[in-house]
């Protein structure tokens, strides 16, 4: 078969099955030309799933009768210009677009109308194109004093086959809304707003440009519980910004549907992200929970390539090591200043399991059980047979807790007849007052009380104080009898090998061994018997992935952890006063204290005005 060139029509639709996949993709194309164009507010409406009708008006600068024409042409922009010699440079892209493709795609497969006014123009027109036909330019209407309007309909008319392929109208939907809600993050000085099918979905008035607006807007779409436990990022290294909020380890979910991350002001996913993101947080969460993360990249145009994908969703780092260390410091960083500062939503969760239910209670209750409190989510405890029981509360209490010297007593003075320190309740963790079923220490604050499970929370400072031992010299080694040899993939041995003397330095001593082999000396001792071929091989898989020796790092850490779960003080075991108020002394003075080290908190603050709206009191 000889070559022959295609027509331009069957061309227009193949550059359209590589830009727009879906109606969210279309929608994509056109915010961000809407943004290029210094867009101030854009709005969105969508009907049947994007696949009837998408309309995106905007208040940028518009298109003049020509530019209109020009716009539908292939690989005609205005966003790239040449240089003195004429060349067009594709390493500095300044702008969302650059490629000339999304409207003459869209306008291939779809009834696509453009109305726009210039800015400065008094008259305002119109062009359409149905299914890669051309129409003429027309005068028109405009509602603005400038800007554009563009209208797709019956997206993918053209292409029947494309049609089998999009999901159900929800999921289109739902994919539209995530993909303004990213540019909606990007932009916090732009309003959005988002009507589906009629109804108002998303509406994002302007916020100040900075941090103040960016968190405003981040809460407006991630949440409120997200700006109430988020944690300022702002580091640069080499040229390269790092900014954003991050979540504490206590607030996590699931899945990483909330992890974005944002390079010059445009969203992309980035497999570098979730590595940075899984080093960052490992020491505090459990590796099937994900941290919430809004990351913005600002770095030079000449050292990132968005030009890899032709919906410019992805972007390639000339030097990804120095933007991967720099998330992952900044992130360190930024948990480190935390404290032991645990995320809000863990005493909200407590308020919510201690409130009463909404039915009505009976008549009747039956008496409290033996085991006191226990029996309050039983419906016992009825107030008249409470007072019909004598020494009902002094039972409660010999099975409930356990006072210590320094306690709590209603004159505020301890057992012996001293005061109390008067600084204690001052401190952040507050008091010891008590020690619940012999697993829970009970502190007041001065505006509070505090639960700390004390088994959790030695388990984290023991944990800390092992890292900080293995910070200051080398992991231990121990040399194997018999040298193992590990068959990999000559790419893989050679990837492993190049990074010999970071895993030296984590206790694994490796050395090349021919063409795709590698042989291995030493273990760390931490790890005891172990695997090392399949360690070798986790390492391989890590490096291919994420360019890191995540595997061999995550192994110490579970060592580390499980060594420090068996060191700390137990559940069960009683404490007295003095070692209550030590324990809490150095949760304080630890960071990462307030979550363990599988992202479970440690402690629980309830404010005492929540706990007397528990009770009516406001």
């Amino acid at each position: 078969m000889r070559i022959h060139r295609l027509p331009p029509e069957t061309v227009n639709r193949i550059a359209a099955g590589e830009v727009v996949e879906r109606p969210a993709s279309a929608i994509k194309e056109l915010v961000e030309n809407a943004l290029d164009a210094g867009a101030r507010q854009i709005e969105v409406q969508v009907e049947g799933g994007g696949l009837t009708r998408i309309l995106v008006a905007d208040d940028g600068f518009g298109l003049s009768p020509d530019e209109l024409l020009l716009a539908v042409e292939r690989h005609a922009t205005s966003k790239l210009l040449p240089d003195d010699a004429g060349d067009y440079d594709l390493l500095r892209i300044a702008t969302l677009g650059f490629r000339g493709e999304a409207l003459p795609s869209i306008g291939s497969v779809a009834r696509l109308s453009i109305t726009s006014r210039a800015r400065g123009s008094a008259d305002a027109h119109a062009l359409r194109v149905d299914g890669g036909a051309m129409g003429q330019v027309s005068p028109a209407a405009f509602p603005g004093p400038h800007g554009a309007r563009v209208e797709v309909r019956d997206l993918f008319y053209a292409t029947p086959a494309r049609l089998k392929f999009m999901k159900s109208e929800r999921a289109e939907a739902m994919a539209i809304a995530d993909e303004i809600k990213r540019q909606a993050m990007a932009h916090e000085a732009v309003s959005f707003s988002l009507e589906i099918d009629g109804r108002k979905v998303l509406r994002l008035p302007a916020e100040p440009t900075g941090d103040v607006g960016r968190l405003a807007r981040l809460s407006a779409i991630m949440g409120r519980e997200f700006s109430e436990n988020a944690l300022l990022i702002d580091h640069e290294r080499e040229g390269v910004r790092l900014s954003g909020y991050a979540g504490l380890p206590t607030l996590n979910r699931g899945n990483s549907a909330h992890q974005y991350l944002f390079v010059n002001g445009r969203p992309v996913r980035d497999r570098l992200l979730q590595g940075a993101l899984r080093g960052a947080y490992a020491d505090f969460l459990a590796r099937d929970r994900h941290p919430l993360t809004a990351l913005f990249l600002e770095l030079d145009t000449a050292v990132v390539d968005v030009n890899v994908h032709p919906a410019k969703a992805e972007v390639r780092f000339r030097d990804p090591a120095l933007v991967r260390g720099l998330i992952v410091g900044g992130l360190r960083h930024a948990l480190a200043g935390a404290g032991h500062r645990a995320s809000t939503t863990v005493a909200a969760d407590a308020l919510q399991g201690l409130r009463p239910g909404m039915t009505p209670a009976p008549a009747y209750r039956p008496g409290p059980s033996a085991q006191g409190f226990s029996s309050w989510s039983g419906g016992g405890w009825g107030p008249a047979l409470a007072q019909a029981i004598p020494g009902l509360s002094e039972t409660s209490a010999r099975h409930e807790s356990t006072f210590e010297p320094g306690g709590y007593a209603p004159s505020g003075f301890s057992d012996d007849g001293r005061a109390p320190a008067p600084d204690l309740v001052d401190h952040p963790l507050g008091a010891a007052r008590a020690q619940v079923h012999e697993t829970y220490i009970v502190a007041q604050t001065r505006d509070g009380v505090v639960i700390v499970d004390q088994h959790a929370a030695h388990e984290r400072l023991v944990y800390e104080k092992m890292k900080a031992e293995m910070a200051v010299g080398a992991v231990a080694r121990q040399a194997l009898l018999i040298p193992e040899v590990v068959e990999l993939d000559p790419a893989e041995a050679e990837r492993v090998v190049a990074r010999a003397d970071e895993l030296a330095a984590l206790g694994l001593v490796i050395e090349p061994f021919g063409a795709g082999a590698v042989l291995v000396r030493e273990t760390p001792a931490l790890l005891g018997e172990t695997d090392a071929a399949g360690l070798v091989r986790d390492i391989a898989d890590d490096l291919a992935e994420n360019d890191q020796a995540l595997a061999l790092k995550e192994r110490l850490a579970e060592v580390c952890s499980t060594m420090a779960c068996h060191g700390s003080v137990r559940a069960g075991r009683r404490l007295t006063g003095p070692e209550m108020n030590a324990l809490l002394r150095q949760m304080e003075a630890t960071p990462h204290s307030g979550q363990c080290n599988h992202g479970r908190p440690t402690y629980v603050e309830l404010k005492l005005a929540d706990i007397e709206r528990l009770f009516g009191r406001r």
